[in-house]
This record gives structure tokens, sequence and C-alpha cells, in this order.
């Protein structure tokens, strides 16, 4: 674990070692007990699952921590109930509850968002940044930390409208959709802008624009109506200095150069898109993330897992900004042995 490894990489600085991350590992009971013989489990008091969450990320050479603080609470309860499958151990993430923010799909296209959800205070938000910023760094001061917005754009319309609702209204006028995505990127745009106040030099900007297999809507769309809103939401982070990581899970192949054509500095990625091809075009000039897939974890053979994190590595390392990272997270449902043949494997490859 080094902060200093991970600022370097951020700066593109070439290090002894690939630094990395991982998502959800931390809190993945049986492999934390396993790594740091600390008994904890989903049930625990909250006390020993923080204590054990640090130490195993401190056992397995964290560099970056991946951390947002703006989510979906800035609808208050003006979002779509789409229920929560299981994924956290015991199923305490469970949720059964559905229902719909609007009946017709048309109606979306008159959405108020100042009206519906009220103005940032700006700030305010920018203290709320702070603070989050603070408390990563006091739980994490070994790694490079941020904070950042979940709800940017597309995964904004995700929570507030849901997958029905938003591909209806997109499908019916995607011109009047467009208009919709305009007027939210200025409603949300204080949130930019509080967020270029604060202290954290990286900043974390997600949005999930695509699925597994790509853009679900016409690529012609995203690039009149997402993209340009993303450059000028993120010129307040360009002009403050910031490092700006930009998350999407899925396939955002057909996208990498607009993305980066938004003034990102970082791309973090699941295995879905081409990394090779985003390494041979950014990797001298831009940080890239994880890429590792996670089924081959779940379900593969020790040969498997480690063919999987040398194709990553033969990859990422001759690149200064590469992290390794499982794409899309180490779940509770990961075998504890997969997972810890994994950080072995990584562990032995991870010098350049």
């Amino acid at each position: 674990m080094s902060y200093d490894d991970g600022w370097a990489a951020i700066n593109l600085e070439m290090t002894d070692r690939v630094p990395r991350t991982e998502y959800s590992a931390d809190f993945h009971w049986r492999l934390v007990s396993a790594v740091t013989g600390i008994k904890v489990n989903a049930h625990s008091d909250s006390t020993t699952m923080q204590q054990a969450s640090l130490m195993f990320k401190k056992a397995w050479d964290y560099d970056f921590n991946w951390n947002i603080l703006i989510h979906q609470e800035i609808f208050g309860d003006k979002y779509t109930r789409m229920g929560h499958a299981v994924y956290a151990e015991n199923g305490t993430d469970f949720d059964a509850e559905v229902s719909k923010l609007f009946e017709d799909p048309e109606d979306v296209y008159d959405i108020d968002f100042h009206g519906l959800f009220g103005e940032c205070n700006e700030k305010e938000t920018t203290r709320c940044f702070n603070e989050n910023y603070d408390k990563q760094m006091n739980e994490n001061p070994d790694m490079v930390n941020m904070t950042g917005i979940y709800v940017t754009l597309m995964s904004g319309f995700i929570s507030m409208l849901g997958w029905e609702t938003l591909l209806m209204a997109a499908g019916i006028n995607a011109k009047a959709f467009g208009e919709v995505a305009n007027r939210y990127s200025r409603w949300i745009e204080t949130y930019f802008r509080a967020l270029a106040q604060c202290k954290a030099p990286v900043v974390m900007v997600h949005d999930d624009i695509v699925w597994t297999n790509g853009p679900f809507l016409d690529p012609k769309w995203y690039r009149e109506y997402i993209f340009p809103n993303y450059k000028r939401m993120f010129e307040p982070l360009r002009e403050a200095g910031k490092k700006i990581m930009f998350t999407s899970d899925g396939d955002f192949t057909e996208f990498i150069d607009d993305i980066a054509g938004c003034g990102i500095h970082g791309f973090v990625m699941e295995p879905a898109t081409d990394m090779a091809l985003l390494a041979e075009k950014y990797g001298k000039t831009h940080v890239f993330i994880g890429n590792a897939d996670t089924r081959i974890l779940l379900s593969g053979t020790k040969d498997e897992i480690t063919n999987e994190v040398k194709r990553c590595m033969d990859i990422g390392k001759k690149y200064p900004g590469y992290f390794m990272a499982v794409g899309n997270h180490i779940p509770p449902n990961t075998p504890v042995e997969s997972a810890l043949h994994y950080n072995e494997v990584y562990m032995e490859l991870n010098k350049r």
C-alpha cells in the first residue's frame, strides 16, 4: 500500500510495481477474515467491520480508494424504485420495493429539475465534499483518495426514471429526451462547481452510459446530448486542476475517444471495454484502471485466473498510469480460494 505509488501513477510516472485497487473485496467478509484473521461477518458491529476492512486493504496493497459522495439522495424521494437483487453477504441489501416516478414516459419531456429537486447550495455542497474527502484521508491515509458524483447524467436518469421509462422516453422522441438531458446537465452542473472548489486533488465522475454489449441508445444521440454536456460540466474541474477519473460500467469501447475528448485524466472500466485498444490509444497520456473479469474468479480454475491477471499485466504494465483491479467487483459469492489465488498472482507479477 503506497500513496506515493498511487499518486505517481495518477501523474503518469512509472513506479517499480503496478499499483492496485479493488471494489467490494473489503466487505467480502469470509475473504476479509481469511486475510486478516479477524472474525467478521455481515452481522458484526460496525467498529469490527471497519477495522477488518481497513486491515484487509492494507494487506492487499490498495493504492487508490474509489469513492463518491453524491448519489440519488439528492433526488429526495423523487426517483424510481427498481428493487435490488441480493449482492451483499446474507442478502442484507435485498429490496423488493418497485415503483415509478412517471407512469407515462412522455411526461418525462416536461421535467423541471429545479422545481422538482430544488437548488444545490454550492457552498454547503463543497463543505460536504471536503468532509467526505477528509473522512477518506483519515481512514485510508496510505492511498490516493477522492470524492465525486455518481449520478452525473445517464446514471441520474437511470435512478430517476428506471430502465423502462428511460428507454421508452428516448425511443418515442429522441430529440425531446435530449433536451431533457440538456436541462438535467444544467441543473446538476452546480454540484460540479462545488466539486471543483473542494480540496480533493482527484475527483471521481461516474456515469453508466452503456450496457455490457455497448450503447443502448443511438451513438449519435450520445454525441449530441451526452458528451457536449460532459465537456461543459467538467470544465470547472479542469480549471481547478483536478485529476478527473471517469467510471462507466459496460462496454464503452465505441466512446473511448469521445470520453477522452471531454477532458478526463483517467478511465475506470469493466472487462467488457477493450483495454488493449484503450491502452494503445491513451496509455501514455491517461490513467486506466481495472478490466480483470470477476466471472473468472467466480467460476474459473486457478490457471484461468492466472492467465487473466497475466492478460491485464501484459497490457498495462508497460504504461505508467495502469492500476490493477477486478473490473466489476469481487462480490461476496466469490470463492475465497479463488480470490486469494488472484491476489497471489498479482503480487507475483506486479513488479516492473
